[in-house]
């Protein structure tokens, strides 16, 4: 039988060298991403993008609700509570009637602080001309109540560096929110953060007294706005002990002053009898 001379048998020859390139390829690619310095602000935006993008899941279960509004970077489990099958009655007792009411309350509040971030983000969205600034809101609801956090970006501080006044963009956004912080029956805390740091602190004047007086800077543009001084609940300073990605505590976003729209239980009438 004669055999046909060169080339490889079968003539695919082709597909030694098509692996080959692939695999140069693949390596190629391996030092590029092995040699390149993530953006961890920016991956967490774009996960967050995707999230939005494509919904989230809110649906009542038994490990309970599933819910990541309106910050994509920060997801979190919320009203979770595991109920075992023998703790269910079909005759709720005193204690169970009490337990209903406290969570249909609970759930009241909730629409409510839904409606008030809804309004602010509205807010946001209907001012143009600070459009640039509002990226720099973030609006959270947590176990203590509606968290509006004006943070720092890479590049773009809302506060001059080691400064205790804000810039100019910050007093137009603090002042273009405060009419929807009026009409709402909330009291504020205002919490003024930093981002950790090696540089040395100033003598005499560190982190905790720069954020707390950031947050007092707030304050009083608030009450410059109209808002009164008896809607404010708590003015502090919590320096870099409360990051708002504890993963890099040094990261911008980090330093922010929050404004929380308190949840609180409603006040008692002086003359109740229970």
């Amino acid at each position: 039988m004669a055999k046909k001379r060169g080339g490889h048998a079968g003539g695919h020859g082709w597909f030694v060298t098509f692996a080959d390139l692939m695999a140069l390829l693949m390596s190629f690619f391996v030092m590029l991403v092995a040699f390149s310095t993530q953006d961890q602000a920016k991956l967490q935006v774009v996960a967050g993008s995707m999230r939005d993008a494509f919904g989230v899941q809110d649906k009542v279960r038994y490990s309970g609700i599933v819910e990541i509004p309106g910050l994509p970077t920060r997801p979190r489990l919320k009203n979770a509570a595991n109920i075992t099958p023998d703790e269910a009655s079909a005759t709720p007792s005193a204690d169970e009637k009490d337990h209903n009411r406290t969570y249909g309350a609970r759930l009241d509040q909730d629409r409510q602080f839904a409606l008030a971030a809804a309004s602010l983000r509205q807010a946001l969205q209907d001012l143009p001309e600070i459009n640039e600034a509002s990226k720099h809101v973030m609006i959270e609801e947590t176990k203590n109540g509606l968290n509006i956090e004006i943070v720092d970006q890479d590049g773009r501080s809302m506060f001059a560096e080691g400064s205790k006044e804000p810039n100019e963009r910050t007093r137009k956004l603090i002042a273009k929110m405060t009419p929807a912080l009026k009409q709402m029956p909330y009291r504020l805390s205002i919490t003024g953060h930093t981002a950790t740091t090696r540089i040395p602190p100033k003598p005499g004047y560190g982190a905790w007294e720069l954020s707390a007086d950031r947050a007092n800077a707030i304050r009083q543009i608030l009450e410059q706005e109209g808002l009164r001084s008896g809607n404010i609940f708590m003015v502090a300073g919590k320096s870099d002990t409360e990051p708002l990605f504890p993963d890099n505590p040094s990261l911008s976003s980090n330093r922010r002053v929050t404004i929380t729209l308190m949840r609180e239980a409603p006040p008692i009438p002086v003359d109740f009898r229970p």
